[in-house]
């Protein structure tokens, strides 16, 4: 087919480029698998140093996948762990750390993982909701809480030398106190219904599972009246008796009293 010549040219200038692009391509692809595993950690590093996470996720993800065996690939799948956390990726940082913990549980940065994966559970609680609407998360499931505070307590009570256990058991206390206000918002509920037996298990659990958290107190004065309602006159004295053991200053001393200290805020 005949092209006039201004075309012509336009047409070849065209294909030189495109040949060029591939050319650089190709090149630069014949690099990176020149590349050894030392080669491409390095790279990565350099990246999660500089703050850009979703370059370095890249990288590592070919390290990981090209040399599976390397030592820096085991390397790599924990720094994997905090760029996918930090790139905002919650759900690929939750998998990668249950996988370095799943295939290396004697590793010794293996609380990092576990840490980790507190963290992004513990940052999915919408507390910025809170603030700003003044929500009482406190009556919603906290099925978050209850994973970060188990994977935090990992970290404590297996790590106890880790330096993330400090900071865990820090966020431990912040989630026992939201989980223990949690349970006693449903005994309470419980108790609103005339389910006395329910209430009274209920804020028992709570303060089984949750001992040393401000809403105890609460739950102890539903069990003293759920016993009461109940007609369980033996173990509503022995939980009167754990109160005031615990709270002698301002031990309510009838029903009535007891009633007032926590019915108020219905």
């Amino acid at each position: 087919m005949f092209l006039p010549g201004p075309v012509r040219g336009s047409v070849i200038a065209l294909c030189i480029v495109a040949l060029a692009v591939a050319g650089c391509r190709t090149h630069r692809e014949r690099d990176e698998k020149k590349q050894t595993p030392d080669a491409l950690y390095k790279r990565a590093r350099h990246d999660l140093n500089s703050n850009d996470f979703n370059a370095a996720i890249k990288i590592y993800e070919q390290l990981t996948a090209r040399f599976p065996f390397a030592d820096e690939a085991r390397q790599s799948r924990l720094d994997l762990i905090y760029a996918y956390y930090r790139a905002g990726e919650g759900e690929s940082a939750t998998d990668a750390a249950e996988t370095f913990i799943r295939e290396n549980p004697a590793h010794p940065r293996v609380d990092y993982a576990w840490y980790v994966k507190g963290l992004v559970e513990f940052e999915r609680t919408p507390n910025l909701i809170e603030h700003l609407f003044r929500a009482d998360l406190t009556q919603r499931p906290p099925s978050t809480a209850r994973k970060a505070f188990a994977a935090f307590r990992t970290v404590v009570e297996q790590y106890p030398k880790s330096e993330y256990a400090h900071d865990s058991l820090q966020r431990m206390i912040y989630l026992r106190n939201r989980l223990a206000s949690y349970e006693v918002h449903v005994a309470r509920y419980y108790f609103k219904r005339g389910a006395y037996v329910a209430a009274a298990q209920r804020a028992k659990g709570t303060i089984e599972q949750y001992d040393g958290a401000p809403a105890v107190r609460e739950a102890l004065e539903i069990m003293i009246e759920s016993y009461d309602r109940l007609n369980l006159q033996p173990l509503a004295a022995q939980t009167r008796q754990v109160y005031q053991a615990n709270y002698a200053r301002d031990v309510p001393q009838s029903q009535a009293e007891i009633r007032k200290a926590w019915w108020k805020i219905w």
